[in-house]
């Protein structure tokens, strides 16, 4: 059994035509829109949608909506899917298609899974330059003018019994825990070898249920920072970032979304094998963030948000005193 990463996600949004926008500045292609379904996807073919809560079929929110109501994971065979089919048939919300099986997980949130329909990319993405290794060889870094994300990277939710659901996830569909909050927080990934985290689960003292954010992964710290720029241009507004978040590397930069809660931009993020041994942190800021921008940056002047723009002279170039 072989999960193999997030193949789509559909959320359940009141403002179709915002989200149209968003996901068009985000860096989305359009598949098609109606006036209760709007669909876009990634580089890769991973399906980003927006529905209208009346829309039939649309399973059942965990929370209000705009919010994501539906996961769906892609396996490499069939092989995968009849295993996983068997694993789902015990669960409630118990569905059996033809291409694609799903159950309802402890979290109340619809989980659906398909033979992956994503494509292989090939990309070109910037090298870094370090003390040690000097790979960019007569080559400028890129620079963006706005992001084009590959794919949906990860999902991070709310849970009201993260034990329960972890348990699901890992009995059901073969993830592994890549680091904790002890009795706060699990960040898992779909298989022993691959990205720091596929799912992270947090349990708050209220026991909230609902959407933290959607992660979508980009080739670089460049076009992170090519994307954030652009949606700052193009009004939306940032929640946190960039920055770079110590536990599993990645640099990042958080917007508010019209289709719920945060959407993310992400790269560099540590590869992981089955001799990763999960460690164990207490949430705090430093953990969160080695550093973070809050606001964001003006797409125009390049500055953080409200700062002084740029005269265009020098830096240095000032009266000595």
């Amino acid at each position: 059994m072989s999960v193999e990463g997030i193949d789509e996600v559909t959320f359940g949004a009141n403002d179709l035509e915002a989200c149209e926008r968003f996901f068009g500045d985000w860096g989305l292609a359009q598949v098609s829109v109606s006036p209760q379904e709007l669909v876009c996807e990634s580089l890769n073919g991973c399906r980003v949608i927006a529905a209208r809560a009346d829309k039939p079929g649309l399973p059942a929110g965990i929370e209000a909506d705009p919010t994501l109501r539906e996961v769906v994971w892609g396996v490499e065979s069939r092989a995968d899917l009849d295993a996983i089919r068997e694993k789902f048939r015990q669960q409630p919300g118990f569905v059996d298609g033809a291409e694609r099986i799903g159950c309802t997980d402890p979290n109340g949130l619809a989980v659906r899974v398909q033979v992956s329909r994503k494509r292989p990319v090939s990309l070109d993405a910037g090298r870094t330059n370090t003390w040690t290794e000097r790979p960019r060889i007569n080559q400028p870094a890129p620079a963006y003018d706005r992001a084009t994300p590959v794919e949906v990277g990860h999902v991070v939710f709310f849970v009201k019994d993260l034990a329960a659901t972890t348990a699901f996830y890992e009995q059901c569909l073969g993830f592994v825990v890549s680091d904790r909050y002890p009795n706060r927080g699990h960040f898992m990934r779909c298989a022993p070898r691959g990205g720091h985290h596929d799912l992270f689960l947090l349990e708050t003292p209220d026991k909230r249920v609902g959407l933290n954010h959607v992660a979508f992964t980009v080739r670089d710290l460049h076009e992170v920072i090519g994307g954030g720029l652009n949606m700052s241009r193009q009004g939306w507004h940032t929640e946190l970032g960039p920055g770079r978040h110590p536990i599993s590397s990645a640099m990042f930069w958080y917007y508010e979304s019209p289709a719920g809660a945060l959407w993310e931009y992400y790269t560099d993020e540590d590869e992981l094998t089955a001799d990763w041994q999960p460690r164990e942190f207490t949430p705090g800021p430093t953990v969160f963030a080695e550093w973070a921008i809050k606001g964001g940056i003006d797409g125009h002047t390049r500055r953080q948000k409200n700062a002084e723009a740029p005269s265009g002279k020098f830096m240095t170039d000032k009266p000595k005193a």
